[in-house]
């Protein structure tokens, strides 16, 4: 057993494990660092989810523009929101390496329009260009646009039918197409669009006021030297080599090359006789494939813990889900503790990298799901099935084994990198660092692992509604 405060227990580290055993970590070890590298590499080239965050909240902004009090506006939506639309949605476009989709030149072209441009009344303008480029279907709309001629509403709707048009479209189109519009999507839904928009700027605000507050208390208590000790740091009884086995064998190695490819050929044969939607595929996909990758490295870890002797109280991982109210509580501060760093990070990230690209492609496809079944699928993977997984492999045993050898901080700290790494995003290497960080501490000093995922689940679910918030 792994117990310790800083330093080792005086039972001291396992025995030497066999010259095979370390041999096979080694090689993996060597696989594993292959494979880390390429994967941050190949980063570079995966498109970033930022710019879509971006033009979704400008796009919420404007359409509930007109539901915020006007004594609030300056301080929720800025002067002119649909300017501010129009000049982030040409700068994506012009910097975009491959010709923009038609429906953002549209988009474009009705904001032009909205504004008054001189240009957007020639026909020879974006919209006027558009109007040859679009297949037949989708050409009506642009046309009758362009002659000004008066529709109904359920015409309207047949119209913006082909394009499958966001809400910020529908409502261009509404106000531009003359007739008898009836109410406009922005008048229709403008309470849910005002909440909508208070719940993706005043809400991190809030958040991040309240975690600087707690970050400068916890650091005065540090500093007054009134934390006290960090309980025993209590693990399962393996070695580094045992561990680099686990994580770099079995959770990279098997789980993450091995896994998918005896995985995911009978599941796409099976999805494709399912015949289900794409979003659903995706889900079901992303869950089952994640679930299998955790199969090895959990498999392993079981084979390696000892079958005999009396485990700790609160057993080899120190779960210790109760009190569940003291659990939560640590795991809900030391998120929003760990809040303004990790947005501190990311802004300089940005002030430095312009476009690093490489987001994790779930933030993508929950961003532009709208299947229910789907949008499950991925909240289970990402607020149960993921922080379970990684928090019982970094935390729960890669962290109180490495504290046999660089203490409680240090081992917090190899944690966090490694935790970091894994992810396979360079754009996100620092944020996911400091949020290991927060993980780490929050597992070294409350001595709960639950606490742990508790916290990974609170940060996925953050992001996540975050995203469902400003999902079409």
């Amino acid at each position: 057993m792994v117990r310790l405060n800083g330093t080792p227990s005086r039972s001291g580290p396992p025995a030497s494990p066999p010259g095979w055993k370390s041999l096979l970590a080694l090689l993996s070890l060597a696989l594993c660092g292959l494979l880390w590298v390429g994967g941050l590499i190949d980063s570079l080239e995966r498109p970033s989810v930022v710019d879509s965050l971006s033009l979704r909240q400008l796009e919420l902004t404007a359409l509930a523009a007109e539901a915020v009090p006007e004594g609030l506006r300056p301080l929720l939506t800025g002067e002119d929101p649909r300017r501010e639309l129009g000049d982030e949605l040409r700068r994506q476009m012009e910097a975009a390496e491959e010709p923009p989709l038609a429906l953002r030149r549209l988009e474009s072209a009705l904001l032009e329009r909205d504004a008054g441009s001189a240009a957007a009344l020639d026909d020879a303008t974006e919209l006027g260009q558009l109007a040859t480029q679009v297949d037949a279907g989708r050409r009506p709309l642009i046309q009758a646009l362009l002659d000004g001629r008066p529709v109904t509403a359920e015409q309207r709707e047949q119209l913006l039918a082909p394009w499958s048009a966001p809400l910020m479209v529908q409502q261009l189109v509404c106000e531009q197409l003359p007739g008898d519009p009836g109410a406009c999507p922005a008048e229709e839904r403008s309470l849910r669009l005002l909440l909508m928009l208070l719940a993706v700027t005043t809400l991190p605000a809030l958040f991040l006021l309240v975690g600087a507050a707690l970050l400068l208390r916890q650091g005065w208590l540090a500093w007054r030297g009134r934390l006290g000790a960090a309980p025993p740091l209590v693990g399962p009884p393996l070695s580094p080599v045992d561990v680099t086995l686990l994580i770099a064998g079995g959770f990279v190695v098997l789980g993450e090359v091995v896994v998918p490819m005896v995985v995911q050929p009978p599941l796409q044969i099976a999805l494709q006789r399912l015949a289900a939607p794409r979003a659903l595929s995706q889900g079901i996909e992303v869950l089952v494939l994640y679930a299998a990758l955790m199969a090895a490295p959990l498999l392993l870890l079981a084979l390696m813990l000892p079958r005999r002797g009396t485990p700790p109280p609160g057993g080899w991982l120190q779960w210790r889900w109760r009190p569940a109210r003291s659990a939560l509580g640590g795991a809900l501060a030391s998120l929003l503790m760990v809040l303004p760093v990790v947005t501190a990070s990311s802004w300089a990230i940005d002030r430095v990298w312009a476009d690093p690209g490489g987001s994790n492609p779930l933030l993508d496809l929950v961003l532009t799901s709208a299947d229910p079944l789907a949008l499950v699928c991925f909240a289970v993977t990402a607020l149960v099935v993921a922080p379970l997984f990684e928090e019982v492999l970094f935390r729960g045993v890669l962290l109180p084994v490495a504290g046999q050898r660089l203490g409680g901080a240090g081992a917090v700290v190899l944690s966090a990198s490694v935790f970091a790494i894994a992810h396979l995003s360079l754009s996100e290497l620092a944020p996911l660092f400091v949020l290991g960080l927060g993980l780490g501490w929050l597992r070294w000093r409350s001595g709960r692992l639950g606490s742990a995922v508790l916290m990974h689940a609170l940060w996925n679910g953050m992001t996540f509604m975050n995203l469902l918030f400003l999902a079409d």
